[in-house]
């Protein structure tokens, strides 16, 4: 589009809906402009890079389907669920065809032991089964109920309250690989009240946490939506949800513009003008759905408040190495036994953090009778080093710590490495209030909202709901009496 083109689109003051502006085209931009159209608004999407989607990436690997970023969805949480069958790919939806997990660690593969709430146990009976803690780390837990009350105050760290609580082996076993799993962050930065709140209200309102996490899970059992499956994923991948949503967006009338960096986000005298590299668009509101860097680069001169938040949000880099294997390579602990993979604590001193075995894990991706696909991750915030390797560097480590997990000896007959450089942002101690911070800066001027993974959390679903949150206060300034255009 021209420059010419762009600057015939001059806010609406009419009394209709009006015209906002989406910055950024991953999921929570997506699931913005959705919103907004939803309710009659007239939207224009911008992209800075040439795809949409930002981390759900669909891609392909020796013929087959795969997902080169986030493969599921939380399926107990609605919004992800609902704008998947908004657009279309309701009957896509299928939960895991298997959830056998397990953690690599004490030098075996040993079951993901069932009864704890984000690694912190309630039920011992199946922690003490597994062999994940020793002897000692089992008496630790016991030794709970003799503690006085920790005082929580506003917020703590999760690995910090529970190792003081539990011991540093619950944390370093258990806490730590289902974290980093979600945040590829540290247990000892990570904000509980930001991260797993029920947890951090369990632990404000019992006198021992063990005993807090039995009340959650009590909880948990008598909810109806208790009975089906935690996450879900899309037949070909999670990647196919950011199309769908872009086009019911084109199809609802909405301009979606990718490989178009912005340059400034200006407050005029009838509302915003966002500045391109190939021109301007006007509209009545805006929604800055990026990254930290970006939105804080574009805020710096409207709401400096909440540029100076958005510069100490950090954030942690990850790749991931998706490989595929003729089926008749692999050893029976990979092929045999329905397992979808495994975890790995830090504590072990490995370079993988985690391995799925995709074409275990997913009916789709196990189609192919003579392939299977699987892939590791690598990296975390505080532990990037190994992501200086080359992409072939970072394949052949992944088959060293595969060899040594499971027997792999195979060599795969093609594999690709996707690299997430500063892709999750981390929830340290305090998070919440920066939140709280940046929003309220905004939120003084009428027509603009944030929205995305540094928000309300980092899952497709808390991202989706973000997006909502946004396009709901942009709309509710339109025709707001004294807002000064």
């Amino acid at each position: 589009m021209d420059e010419a083109d762009m600057r015939t689109d001059r806010p609406d003051h009419t009394g209709a809906p009006g015209h906002v502006v989406v910055i950024g085209g991953g999921i929570a931009g997506l699931a913005a402009a959705h919103r907004l159209l939803a309710d009659g608004v007239r939207v224009t999407l911008i992209e800075a890079g040439p795809r949409l989607g930002g981390k759900l990436h669909a891609g392909e690997l020796a013929g087959a389907p795969v997902d080169l970023g986030a493969e599921s969805v939380l399926a107990r949480r609605p919004e992800a669920v609902d704008l998947a069958r908004s657009v279309g790919l309701g009957e896509a939806l299928q939960p895991p065809a298997t959830a056998t997990a397990h953690l690599w660690t004490r030098g075996a593969l040993r079951p993901m032991p069932r009864g704890h709430v984000m690694g912190v146990p309630g039920d011992l009976g199946p922690l003490a089964a597994s062999g994940v803690l020793s002897a000692e780390g089992l008496a630790r837990i016991e030794a709970e109920r003799e503690l006085a009350p920790t005082e929580i105050g506003e917020d703590v760290a999760v690995g910090e309250y529970v190792a003081a609580r539990l011991g540093r082996e619950v944390v370093d076993r258990l806490v730590e690989p289902l974290l980093g799993g979600v945040y590829a962050g540290n247990a000892y930065r990570i904000s509980m009240r930001a991260a797993v709140p029920q947890l951090f209200e369990a632990a404000r309102t019992h006198h021992s946490l063990g005993e807090g996490v039995r009340e959650l899970q009590r909880r948990a059992a008598a909810q109806p939506a208790a009975a089906g499956p935690v996450f879900a994923g899309i037949d070909g991948g999670i990647g196919r949800l950011p199309a769908a949503v872009a086009e019911a967006c084109r199809r609802a009338g909405a301009r979606i513009l990718t490989g178009t960096p912005v340059r400034e986000v200006l407050r005029t005298a009838e509302g915003w003008r966002v500045v391109t590299a190939t021109g301007t668009v006007d509209a009545d509101g805006v929604i800055l759905a990026t990254p930290a860097g970006p939105a804080a680069q574009l805020l710096d001169r409207l709401v400096p408040a909440a540029a100076a938040e958005l510069r100490g949000v950090e954030y942690a880099s990850m790749a991931l190495v998706t490989m595929a294997f003729r089926r008749s390579d692999l050893p029976p602990a990979i092929t045999e036994g329905g397992a979808s993979g495994f975890l790995v604590p830090p504590v072990d001193g490995r370079t993988i953090k985690a391995s799925t075995f995709s074409s275990n894990k997913w009916a789709w991706a196990g189609a192919d009778p003579e392939l299977f696909l699987l892939r590791t991750s690598v990296g975390r915030h505080g532990d990037e080093g190994e992501l200086k390797r080359e992409d072939g560097e970072l394949v052949a480590v992944s088959l060293a710590d595969l060899g040594d997990a499971v027997g792999l000896a195979a060599r795969p007959v093609a594999s690709t490495v996707t690299r997430w450089d500063g892709g999750l942002p981390q929830y340290p101690v305090g998070h919440l209030d920066r939140v709280a911070r940046i929003r309220a800066a905004v939120a003084a001027l009428p027509g603009l909202a944030v929205c995305g993974a540094l928000y309300d959390g980092v899952g497709i679903p808390a991202c989706i709901a973000s997006a909502g949150k946004a396009a709901d206060a942009v709309t509710a300034a339109f025709g707001t009496p004294g807002t000064d255009h």
